[in-house]
């Protein structure tokens, strides 16, 4: 189904949860740019009308409206989706980016806080779903976006099993949401999983940390920005699901060839290498019960963008160095016997005494 056609047209009506920071703040921007109007939520009611604004001052066609909402409150999130279509008379884009973290031992960890977690990245998104669904399936077509993680869906990590429990958890509910609509005849209505890997947001800041330890450098990460274009691309041509980042092609495919190491590889790092001694960090719930207020941003300082172009970089330097040797070995192939270097064609020099006869 292309929803669109080519691109996102002046006037298409884009619901975004979790609006107030990260990937949410990033994909609302990222269709407001495109003249798409848009409905913005989250917890934070300053920051959202700030979303608002930026969103408004994107594009001369664009439009948006802050509406304050807890994604846990399912009539908080129909208000959102009637807030919509009062004001639109459409939704052709519902995008669940809302979610929280909880770091910890699944022995450990605060059974509040994985019930918390679960009610804001399943419940959320599932809330989300059934308020633009009837809309949807009313006007005959609508694409609705998850933001899963590949923590969850391709791998595990030690003290992240509550959080990537929930992202499978949305794998499998969009997979049988899918279905069902199939069934149903829904055939217009396309349900969406992105899937990136990690991202620069302020996602470890805002997260509940009951391990105790603080957290290190972690690994190549992508930019909000550049998940949010796969959010758009995918709103115009929607698809099942949809991997972005660093390694999200290779990650999946070496999980299925050679599972325990990559896993075993993947535990080792996050105890040794992104993880600090016991005792460097205090325990903390973060934003896990509020909103994230003055802490609200698109990016989390992790030098998303920086690391993309050094990679871009060392990408572009060993095509380089590949096409340079691919075209030495050319001439070499195509290189005519008679230019052979002098040594193989010269003939031998004898001593002028045998040339004259005499020794």
């Amino acid at each position: 189904m292309n929803l669109l056609g080519h691109g996102i047209r002046p006037g298409l009506v884009a619901v975004v949860t979790g609006a107030s920071s990260g990937i949410g703040r990033a994909t609302a921007l990222a269709f407001a740019r495109r003249g798409a109007r848009v409905v913005v939520t989250a917890r934070s009611r300053e920051v959202l009308e700030e979303v608002a604004e930026e969103c408004r001052s994107a594009h001369p066609a664009a439009e948006a409206v802050a509406v304050p909402a807890d994604v846990t409150d399912a009539a908080a999130v129909d208000r959102v989706a009637r807030t919509a279509l009062t004001r639109y008379g459409r939704i052709d884009v519902w995008v669940n980016a809302a979610g929280v973290g909880v770091l910890g031992s699944l022995a450990e960890v605060p059974l509040d806080d994985m019930r918390r977690l679960w009610d804001v990245n399943v419940l959320g998104a599932l809330h989300g779903a059934r308020a633009a669904l009837p809309a949807m399936r009313a006007q005959g077509r609508g694409v609705i976006v998850d933001i899963s993680s590949m923590l969850g869906a391709a791998v595990q990590a030690p003290y992240m099993g509550a959080y990537a429990a929930s992202k499978a958890a949305l794998v499998t509910l969009d997979e049988t949401l899918r279905r069902e609509l199939s069934l149903a005849g829904d055939r217009g209505v396309a349900v969406c999983t992105l899937l990136p890997t990690g991202v620069d947001t302020p996602f470890f800041h805002h997260a509940a940390n009951r391990t105790g330890r603080r957290l290190r450098a972690l690994p190549a990460v992508a930019t909000p920005e550049r998940v949010a274009r796969a959010v758009v691309h995918t709103a115009v041509r929607p698809r099942r699901r949809v991997t972005v980042g660093p390694g999200a092609r290779l990650l999946p495919a070496a999980t299925a060839v050679a599972r325990r190491p990559v896993l075993g590889l993947v535990a080792w790092r996050t105890e040794h290498h992104y993880l600090g001694p016991r005792g460097s960090a205090d325990d903390t719930a973060g934003r896990l019960r509020t909103p994230s207020g003055d802490s609200a941003a698109v990016r989390g300082g992790r030098a998303g963008r920086a690391r993309t172009a050094a990679r871009a970089a060392c990408a572009a330097s060993a095509l380089g160095a590949a096409a340079a040797g691919v075209r030495a070995a050319a001439r070499t192939r195509s290189r005519p016997t008679s230019s052979l270097p002098r040594p193989f064609t010269r003939p031998v020099r004898r001593p002028r005494s045998w040339l004259n006869g005499t020794d």
